[in-house]
């Protein structure tokens, strides 16, 4: 696989070691608008709500989100607020005339009050009478109009008039059809841009447990104080806790808890409010900076870090004494310390001996919450595999025989163990699924999870009928109650087995919550693919069970087919072979730099996939390394929303139509299509299932996409995949990141190339990033080796 390679690409990107900006959206764009609606839609009290803007033009007939009066049922889907566009120039009903009859209420006998009631103290049969009596004059009055010459234009006015005026025009000769009838083109509507989002404050969501008031008020007033930006206000409070405004104005890097905030920022700020008192070596500085540094290494996917890591990152913050403000921050019980003794890889075992024998340890620290987190998945992992009963029951021996080949081999693993650990690719995910229908074939509680809807999907589909009867489901549905088996009086899963597929997608806080919800004597299996980038929260669960070996391993022999299955194999084991693809499974299309890049990656999506391969542009998907740069997300989308769904984006930045990526929780994307917007939020079909978004969410929660990275589309599959790596994109490649980009193809494959030698460099060489987690040490002492 070779191209040419090009001078512009991808600016920031993501990378194996960082959450890469999953759960964080760029700009939704500015202002609000409720849909304007389509065929029948009310174009009433909300169509100004979610509207862009100084946006007054509205859609073409038929195109998504175009704005039309077709299928209203007059009255108030008529009358639109300021700033709709639904009922400007309302036909008039077929019958009416004029306006005049259409009222009949105001002042004529048996008309309708305010309050429903009848008008003018007369009986319902006298107003029955009356409304009788006006219909029959009505008619009469048609008839007679009808009878007589047409007074043809002389009660017209606007475009009607004009258009009878051009039409007399021509049937008199005095201008020619061409030149009455022909207008300008219109021009071209231009779609709205990506925006690039900046950080900014989320408005803060009425809900119980929210910020006072008054303590928001308070904060707001701190930080207009100190010159920060008193929208942060509603974040730092809920942040802080009570007291806000107190504890800020004490200690004003206390703002670096509010996630974006950077330490320069933190620093003007405290220097605003302290002036003179402020300075490098204050301890409240460097207690902050502690904190704040785990928490950046958690978006990086540590769950710790070495101490020696974390005072040098101190020291790079001109943070005077490094090890004073560690140890002020475990003072004050905001970060831990750990000891972990480190294994030495064929060291004699210690001989026994009065004297305790010194081993090699390593000092880490990290925040409590992912501390507690990964001890508690070690405890819980520790409980499974030590729980379980050493005669595995006729159950789960009927199970066992019910599967052959490697599902076998992984039904007879799980009858005798408490946990198992199952890896292979696309096609070995038969494996756990024949396991899934053996064992509630068998009458054992079985349910199995996976990372997104199309996984749940997939999975199904291998068991042949709906999730939801064949017992399957997504991670976040199991956690959330949405899906799966009730709990027990304990809050326990009623389970007898839980297969988790996409396991290196687990971080350590969902991992920890699965473990700890199942009861004793319960089975669990985890099942992935090794190869593919880790989870975008911290830790790295599969990997270190893997490495522990404190459980059964088994390995899938069931080769992904064809050539895109050929191709990513050998991705997996460092080999970027080309491989014969006689139905175009794999395309490589060169280029020379980004905007080229951005230009073919249009065209593969909206013309020739479609055209040689047979997939439409809406079961294609985008990938490339980045959300920044000139053939990031941002770019890609713009140019894609251009030419696949072009709209003014009115709904804060989104059409009906637009393909998007909503973000539920940090870390979990979930492709979706606009359907409309109103009062209520933003509305999307996820997966097929309608999905509200808030307003104040949108911004935050959604971006467009039809182009994504390969962390935001892991865990899914498409018919049809464009890779596009253009040049900038050769710094942040990686194996992991390559297999999965190219994995996420189950039919077609095109890499649009800038990056030259610098791609199979990085599938030979360029590992994923290490990740510092304490899950194997802790391991190691609470589990037997098998």
């Amino acid at each position: 696989m070779q191209g040419a390679g090009g001078p512009d690409g991808a600016g920031s990107a993501e990378g194996q070691g960082g959450a890469e900006g999953a759960g964080r959206a760029e700009d939704a764009g500015s202002g609000s608008g409720a849909e304007a609606g389509g065929s029948g839609s009310a174009a009433g009290s909300e169509e100004g709500t979610w509207a862009a803007a100084g946006d007054d033009s509205p859609g073409s007939p038929g195109s998504p989100g175009s704005s039309g009066s077709s299928g209203s049922s007059g009255g108030e889907e008529a009358s639109a607020e300021p700033g709709a566009e639904a009922g400007a120039e309302a036909p008039v009903p077929a019958g009416a005339d004029g306006g005049g009859e259409a009222a009949a209420g105001a002042g004529s006998p048996g008309g309708v009050d305010a309050e429903g009631g009848v008008a003018g103290g007369v009986s319902e049969a006298e107003a029955e009478l009356a409304a009788q009596r006006i219909e029959r004059e009505r008619i009469e009055r048609r008839k007679a109009e009808k009878g007589g010459p047409v007074a043809a234009g002389t009660k017209l006015s606007g475009k009607a008039a004009d258009l009878l005026a051009a039409v007399r025009a021509v049937e008199s000769g005095e201008k020619p059809v061409t030149a009455v009838f022909a207008e300008p083109a219109p021009a071209p509507r231009r779609p709205a841009p990506e925006p690039v989002r900046r950080p900014q404050p989320v408005p803060a969501v009425a809900a119980p447990g929210a910020p006072a008031p008054e303590a928001v008020e308070a904060v707001r007033r701190v930080l207009t104080e100190g010159g920060a930006p008193d929208g942060l206000a509603p974040q730092v409070a809920a942040a802080l806790g009570e007291g806000a405004a107190t504890t800020l104005r004490e200690d004003p890097w206390q703002l670096l808890r509010v996630g974006g905030v950077r330490p320069e920022q933190a620093d003007g700020f405290a220097r605003a409010l302290l002036g003179a008192d402020c300075g490098p070596d204050d301890e409240r500085r460097g207690r902050a900076l502690t904190v704040w540094l785990l928490e950046q290494a958690a978006l990086a996917g540590h769950t710790a870090l070495e101490l020696p890591t974390l005072t040098a990152a101190l020291v790079r913050q001109a943070v005077p004494d490094a090890d004073a403000a560690v140890q002020s921050a475990l003072a004050e019980g905001e970060a831990l310390v750990f000891q972990d003794a480190l294994e030495e890889t064929g060291a004699p075992e210690p001989r026994d001996s009065d004297e305790e024998q010194e081993r090699p340890v390593r000092v880490l620290a990290g925040l409590e919450r992912y501390a507690m987190a990964e001890e508690s998945l070690a405890d819980g992992l520790a409980r499974l595999v030590n729980s379980l009963s050493p005669e595995p029951g006729q159950a789960w021996e009927t199970a066992a025989s019910g599967v052959s080949g490697g599902a076998a081999e992984l039904a007879r693993a799980v009858a005798g163990h408490g946990l198992v650990l199952h890896t292979g690719g696309e096609a070995a995910r038969a494996e756990p699924a024949a396991l899934l229908g053996a064992a509630r074939a068998a009458g054992l509680r079985a349910f199995a999870v996976c990372h997104t809807p199309d996984g749940r999907r997939r999975l199904a589909a291998l068991l042949g009928g709906d999730p939801a009867e064949q017992g399957v489901g997504t991670v976040a549905g199991l956690l959330s109650g949405a899906e799966g088996p009730a709990r027990d009086a304990e809050g326990a899963l009623e389970l007898d087995l839980l297969i988790v597929l996409d396991a290196p997608q687990l971080d350590v806080e969902a991992a920890a919550i699965l473990v700890e919800s199942l009861p004793d004597g319960a089975r669990l299996v985890l099942s992935g693919d090794p190869a593919v980038l880790w989870s975008a929260g911290p830790g790295r669960v599969f990997a270190d069970l893997l490495a522990a070996r404190v459980c059964p391993q088994t390995v899938s022999r069931v080769p992904d087919p064809g050539p895109l299955g050929e191709l990513v194999s050998g991705i997996g084991v460092g080999e970027l072979n080309q491989v014969a693809a006689p139905g175009k499974e794999v395309v490589i299309v060169p280029v020379r730099d980004a905007g080229e890049a951005v230009h073919r990656t249009v065209q593969l999506v909206a013309d020739s996939v479609p055209r040689a391969i047979g997939v439409p542009a809406d079961q294609t998907v985008v990938i490339t390394p980045g959300h920044g740069g000139a053939a990031g997300t941002r770019a890609l989308n713009s140019a894609l929303k251009e030419r696949l769904n072009p709209g003014p984006g009115r709904f804060g930045g989104f059409d009906p139509g637009d393909r998007v990526a909503y973000s539920p929780a940090p870390g979990r994307t979930v492709p979706g299509v606009v359907v409309k917007a109103d009062a209520d939020g933003l509305h999307l079909s996820c997966a097929g299932a309608p999905v509200v978004v808030p307003r104040e969410r949108v911004e935050s929660g959604v971006r467009h996409g039809w182009a994504l990275t390969a962390h935001q589309a892991v865990g899914a599959r498409w018919p049809a995949a464009v890779v596009v790596l253009p040049g900038d994109a050769a710094q942040v490649l990686s194996r992991p990141w390559v297999y999965t980009a190219f994995g996420r193809a189950d039919r077609h494959l095109s890499v649009v190339h800038g990056v030259d030698q610098a791609l199979p460099k990085a599938v030979a060489e360029i590992s994923a990033k290490p990740r510092t987690t304490r899950l194997r040490a802790l391991l190691r002492t609470q589990t037997p080796t098998p």
